[in-house]
């Protein structure tokens, strides 16, 4: 019998509940409308239930479902925020924008095209060890002339959380927008995205929906609305900002994945916590380091370097017991040192060389990392396993 490999890789996806998975077929093979079709009973029943769940996913960070907009994901939002603001920074002569440098590359390339064809200017912050970006670092740096702060939620890499909910109460005052990618911390931090941030970016298979939708809240202020401009034309769903026939199959399942989520997150959190426990203590046979402010971060991802180690040869050696992961699944096939980790002046050895463990609870309840641990442990020559 093949032994059973314990996923630690939900930070790059999550398995579909079940429940989920239900839903999902059920709206792909009876209640199969089109979202769009205003003349018969199968479209208005798309219709209502995307209505439900956009409802729902708006009332999870404070928003009016008029805000919500479905996208494919976190990816497409980011691109639809960055970019499709980009115009009215040319309008207004404002083309300044403040970023950090340990952002996921769906933020950090648009905002690279702009720099580099469109003439912003774009100032991308490095968190130093703790891999937070400070408030006051941000705030420094703003402008007359600036758009936009971006700055993500969780990072995907360490689990550090980002100071967002101060940084939205700052910047709500002034000219300034401020968006925010919530793929990691949607549904496990969510008193944060209740601030007043006008853009945040969401997705779906971070929480158990299926890979394939998300959503943009597009918070007004007042009566304004956001200032985007469209990346797509034809059909003008989605207030016009995201044209196409609704994936209604897969809205409903964010939907009930996101209610699900927010229903069991405190047992989670708990659950999370002590995994994180276990996981810490086994590895106390071993010689290692966390990488990322232990003191401000979720509760379920944990990156660490091992003294002396090869995170590859590391990865392919666990292979039999863990899935795991060097950092971004979008940048998994390059081997340079992890972007987020040299942008917190890590040295390069310990850049080049963080591994990521990240887990649902119940997904690995049954997973001991002593075994782990003691493999680690003898990979490590000066290290007694055991001791």
């Amino acid at each position: 019998m093949d032994a059973v490999v314990a996923y630690l890789d939900v930070a790059a996806t999550t398995r579909v509940d079940q429940r989920v998975a239900d839903v999902v077929l059920q709206w792909m093979t009876e209640d199969f409308g089109n979202a769009g079709s205003r003349t018969h009973e199968f479209g208005a029943r798309a219709k209502k239930g995307v209505q439900e769940a956009r409802a729902f996913l708006a009332s999870t960070v404070g928003a009016k479902p008029e805000e919500v907009i479905f996208t494919s994901g976190a990816t497409e939002s980011n691109n639809i925020a960055l970019l499709g603001l980009a115009p009215h920074g040319e309008k207004t002569g404002r083309k300044h924008i403040i970023t950090s440098a340990i952002e996921h590359k769906a933020v950090l390339e648009p905002l690279q095209h702009l720099q580099e064809t469109r003439g912003f200017e774009v100032d991308f912050l490095e968190p130093g060890p703790s891999g937070r970006i400070s408030k006051d670092a941000v705030l420094e740096k703003l402008r007359p002339d600036t758009l936009l702060v971006s700055l993500m939620h969780v990072n995907n890499e360490t689990g550090v959380i980002q100071p967002v909910a101060e940084l939205g109460e700052e910047l709500r005052g002034t000219p300034t927008y401020f968006h925010v990618d919530a793929a990691q911390g949607y549904g496990k931090v969510p008193q944060d995205l209740q601030a007043p941030i006008d853009l945040i970016s969401i997705s779906g298979h971070k929480v158990g929906a299926p890979k394939g939708v998300g959503a943009l809240v597009t918070r007004r202020r007042g009566w304004d609305k956001a200032p985007l401009t469209p990346l797509m034309f034809g059909g003008g769903q989605e207030r016009k900002l995201r044209p196409g026939t609704l994936p209604v199959a897969l809205i409903m399942g964010l939907y009930e994945a996101a209610e699900i989520f927010r229903t069991n997150r405190e047992r989670w959190e708990q659950d999370a916590r002590q995994m994180r426990e276990r996981m810490l203590a086994a590895l106390g046979k071993t010689r290692f380091h966390v990488n990322g402010d232990a003191q401000h971060s979720v509760p379920h991802i944990l990156n660490v370097t091992f003294d002396g180690l090869n995170a590859e040869a590391l990865i392919v050696r666990l292979k039999e017991q863990v899935a795991i992961a060097t950092g971004s699944a979008c940048t998994s096939a390059s081997y340079t040192p992890s972007h987020v980790l040299t942008a917190m002046d890590l040295p390069t050895e310990v850049a080049s060389n963080g591994l990521r463990f990240s887990w649902f609870p119940d997904q690995v309840a049954d997973f001991d990392p002593q075994g782990i641990a003691e493999t680690i442990a003898r990979m490590q020559p000066d290290v007694v396993p055991g001791k």
